[in-house]
């Protein structure tokens, strides 16, 4: 799968379950003629773009809303490999720090402690595919170690 990625990171399962994401959320077809890279062109952030945000600030509705879908992605993909509900919880203080976890059953399958969430962000489209990926493939490994408890209800 790296080598995917890394060819084209526009065709990783992550990726196009992220673009799939976000498409839900136009109800109204504003982003229709936008193309994928446009669509999630807010995850990339690189060095130049980061060295004009703040070091210390509170995020925004809309940094919050990107990172919930891309957590979401995140859920679904590990849903679809391994048929098993993934739900997203997050809890943030208003100053960008908090947690993300993924839950399928009684089992936390991603357990991510957020800072700095007002520079959320990836280098590149690689880096964001790079990073989905490897979220996901711990997702799936933890279901895959605990089935018992994952499809517990």
């Amino acid at each position: 799968m790296v080598e995917t990625v890394e060819a084209n990171p526009m065709e990783s399962l992550f990726v196009r379950e992220l673009v799939k994401q976000w498409r839900a959320q136009d109800s109204y077809g504003t982003w229709e003629k936008k193309s994928d890279e446009a669509l999630l062109e807010p995850y990339v952030i690189d060095k130049e773009k980061r060295k004009t945000l703040p070091i210390m600030g509170d995020p925004d509705p809309e940094t919050l809303w990107r990172l919930e879908l891309f957590y979401n992605a995140v859920g679904m993909v590990i849903e679809r490999q391994t048929g098993v509900m993934v739900t997203p919880m997050m809890k943030m203080h208003h100053e960008g720090f908090g947690r993300m976890v993924l839950i399928a059953g009684r089992l936390i399958v991603v357990n991510k402690q957020l800072r700095d969430v007002h520079r959320f962000g990836f280098l590149s489209f690689s880096k964001l595919a790079e990073d989905g990926e490897k979220l996901v493939a711990a997702g799936v490994e933890m279901i895959d170690k605990y089935p018992e408890v994952a499809k517990y209800s």
